[in-house]
């Protein structure tokens, strides 16, 4: 009864409990997909035990890069915000100096 009443205080933001097995079971998932595909790929493409094997190390890669990137988003809560860098110097001002 208290850790009914416990869970229920506790807003999704803030559960991390819940974050942490949705990255565990994203990471599962990716890394396993991926390594499929990359052992997939590499029995298609390569004939050297080396090169095949390379590829499912490449596909594992991909698939922890994916997972982590998506976990950083859970815990984060959102995606960070690419912008260019923009000059804090008005545009008519850096014209007038040259005059």
């Amino acid at each position: 009864m208290a850790e009914e009443k416990k869970q229920a205080s506790i807003p999704p933001r803030y559960d991390l409990d819940a974050k942490w097995d949705a990255c565990l079971d994203l990471t599962i998932r990716r890394f396993f997909y991926s390594s499929l595909a990359g052992a997939f790929s590499g029995l298609l493409l390569f004939r050297s035990p080396t090169t095949r094997w390379a590829s499912v190390a490449f596909g594992a890669g991909v698939g922890i890069g994916r997972a982590y990137t998506e976990c950083s988003y859970i815990f984060d809560g959102s995606p960070p915000k690419l912008s260019p860098k923009v000059s804090t110097v008005p545009s008519g001002y850096a014209q007038e100096e040259k005059k």
